[in-house]
């Protein structure tokens, strides 16, 4: 027996159950394991373009989260992605860690691998679109200081296994489905050595998959500043090139822990000047130093201009361009944040850009991951009437 509940979003719970079916499931022969394996998804998707507009990623659910078992399987399930094709995205981004699908001596780990296929099922089911993105690498995390991917030719070979794993176990699933990313935001010291990192991996993927949609980023954290020193892979029309923005980063980041800006209890500002010159008196110097490097005007011709570099790149290879990443945390005011998004969402419609918003359930979220509450209100600025 299988239970469908069909639910509704209201301003206090994320999903209220409006209407119960009970549906018995033997004479239509189903198998239970049809239902992780992709197969039923080429019906719908076998003969379609990869096309995206507006999606979200899933964040800290296959990466950056130590929740494992019933924890994690919890997390996110089909309610979540009904809900979020019900408010009208259509695709999700899959951030994925390598060590929670692969254990130390690079074996897949059936429970993470039966998730990421249970995630890409009910987004088919939902006519969602799939990003899966590596997101990091026990040999690279973007904001560690050691990174062993760019000097060591053992790191590099896992990091080509894990897409032999990946594209194995994707195969199956048609090309307008599931798009891949090859890496979350790089941080060579040499763009080159990302360039050259890039034309390998992704020589990996297409030795089998000649045609699936490959997402491609630049270097130094997905940067629009370092747009131009990403060398596009030639002849292959089946590339994404990536950026990731959260500029001005006071802004957008006002009070993240993990920051070296957390410290600053000041007002903080959008659009104009982020930080008044009156706001800086008082702080300790290296703080002080900090602050006032963040301290620019901005509007949106300026962020829009800021994204110089991707726009013409993309529009020169003729290839698409997508934001995968862009939000701001809720410590800044309202009013500011709000503003931001409007602003944000105007310039990359405006531009034919493709974005994912971080994200679903994280600290930037749409959703209350403590309540599973929605906000509204980020919900219509993003996905709502402009």
């Amino acid at each position: 027996m299988k239970r469908l509940i069909f639910y509704f979003m209201n301003s206090t719970h994320l999903f209220r159950p409006a209407l119960i079916l009970v549906i018995f499931i033997g004479s239509f022969g189903c198998n239970p394991d049809q239902e992780s394996s992709g197969q039923e998804t080429t019906r719908t998707f076998e003969n379609e373009e990869y096309e995206i507009n507006r999606g979200v990623n899933i964040s800290h659910w296959l990466s950056q989260s130590r929740r494992r078992g019933e924890e994690r399987r919890n997390f996110i399930q089909k309610e979540d992605i009904d809900f979020i094709a019900g408010i009208g995205y259509d695709h999700i981004r899959i951030p994925i860690d390598e060590e929670q699908m692969w254990d130390s001596l690079g074996n897949k780990e059936p429970e993470a691998f039966e998730l990421l296929h249970n995630g890409i099922q009910w987004a088919a089911e939902n006519q969602l679109r799939v990003v899966v993105d590596l997101h990091i690498l026990r040999s690279h995390h973007f904001n560690e200081d050691e990174k062993p991917l760019w000097t060591d030719p053992a790191a590099q070979e896992q990091f080509f296994n894990c897409w032999r794993d990946l594209s194995e176990e994707l195969i199956r699933y048609p090309n307008g489905l599931v798009a891949y990313e090859l890496m979350n935001e790089p941080v060579a010291d040499d763009p080159e050595e990302w360039n050259v990192l890039v034309e390998k991996a992704l020589a990996v993927v297409r030795e089998n998959e000649p045609d699936r949609k490959v997402v491609i980023g630049s270097n130094q954290w997905q940067s629009v500043h370092t747009f131009d020193d990403l060398r596009v892979p030639e002849n292959d029309p089946h590339i994404i090139l990536s950026f990731h923005y959260y500029i001005p980063f006071i802004v957008t980041h006002y009070k993240a822990s993990w920051t070296g800006i957390a410290e600053y209890e000041g007002p903080v500002n959008y659009p104009g000047l982020t930080v008044k010159d009156e706001d800086l008196e008082g702080l300790e110097e290296e703080l002080y130093a900090r602050i006032k490097n963040e301290q620019k005007y901005y509007t949106r011709d300026s962020l829009e201009a800021l994204m110089f570099q991707p726009i013409r790149k993309a529009a020169q290879y003729g290839l698409p361009l997508y934001c995968g990443e862009w939000g701001a945390l809720p410590t800044i005011n309202e009013g500011s944040r709000m503003q931001w998004y409007r602003d944000m969402r105007y310039i990359l419609e405006k531009n034919g850009i493709a974005w994912a918003n971080w994200d679903y359930k994280g600290g930037f979220g749409i959703v209350d991951r403590d309540v599973n509450q929605p906000f509204d209100d980020l919900i219509n600025t993003l996905v709502g009437e402009r």
